[in-house]
């Protein structure tokens, strides 16, 4: 049963979404709020989609810990739930994404006029001063700045090491730094056709605050990211965290 449900979420998903990139074309003229307002449209469906065929819904914790104002949220990425849920969540942020996706045709469109914030994988240290500049604009509209700290998916129980954009960021822009823990993974498997039904839980852990060295950072950011994400991967029946004992800390 599961994987006929999962069919049809795929064929229903893709179908709604072409529609909604070429029916909401003219939007890329209108304002950013007017804009916005059908994305939501767009992103609500897709939820009920979830609810209705694939039987996943989802619940927030600590929503007190996001601050009024800007800030990093370092996000879990567990699979591709996340990516369709961080506006909902967030209301309106700036991601940090892969430039190659800012040349998809059309979906590229939606996400430069959307002030996304792209990053050059293969320019080195050009890439990350990049990151930087386009991010201050956000910053100083009050968006909040959205990214995955591992820089990929990485599956419940697997162990990656943190890359060095959410400390360059968390350098550059003077702000706090919200970890966002989740357990998707265990109900929407990377690069998995099946999906499983059942609640995932998306969790805002403290703020850590702005002005603490970086490396200091990185060490609360990983350390308390992870044993959130672990704890709720393990309470969903997903497995434990095995972490390398030579495993290096974040650069």
């Amino acid at each position: 049963m599961t994987i006929l449900r999962s069919a049809l979420f795929n064929l229903l998903f893709f179908g709604w979404t072409a529609v909604c990139c070429f029916a909401l074309l003219p939007s890329l003229f209108l304002s950013h709020r007017t804009m916005m307002a059908w994305i939501f449209v767009w992103l609500r469906v897709v939820h009920w989609l979830e609810k209705t065929v694939l039987g996943i819904d989802y619940r927030v914790v600590g929503r007190e810990n996001l601050p009024a104002g800007a800030c990093i949220v370092a996000a879990k990425h567990q699979s591709a739930w996340e990516t369709l849920k961080l506006h909902l969540l967030l209301g309106d942020p700036a991601i940090v994404l892969k430039a190659e996706l800012l040349k998809v045709p059309v979906w590229g469109r939606y996400l430069v006029r959307t002030g996304m914030i792209p990053v050059d994988r293969g320019a080195g240290s050009r890439a990350v001063k990049v990151m930087i500049e386009s991010a201050r604009p956000r910053v100083a509209e009050g968006r909040p700045i959205a990214i995955f700290p591992q820089g990929t998916r990485t599956a419940p129980g697997t162990w990656r090491p943190y890359r060095i954009g959410v400390g360059a960021l968390y350098e550059g822009l003077g702000v706090p730094v919200v970890p966002m823990a989740l357990n998707s993974g265990v109900f929407w498997g990377r690069r998995a056709f099946r999906k499983r039904p059942g609640t995932i839980t998306v969790e805002f852990l403290p703020p850590i605050p702005a002005g603490l060295k970086r490396d200091e950072m990185m060490r609360r950011l990983e350390d308390e990211l992870e044993a959130a994400s672990e704890r709720l991967s393990v309470a969903a029946g997903g497995p434990p965290t095995v972490r390398p004992t030579n495993a290096a800390a974040p650069a």
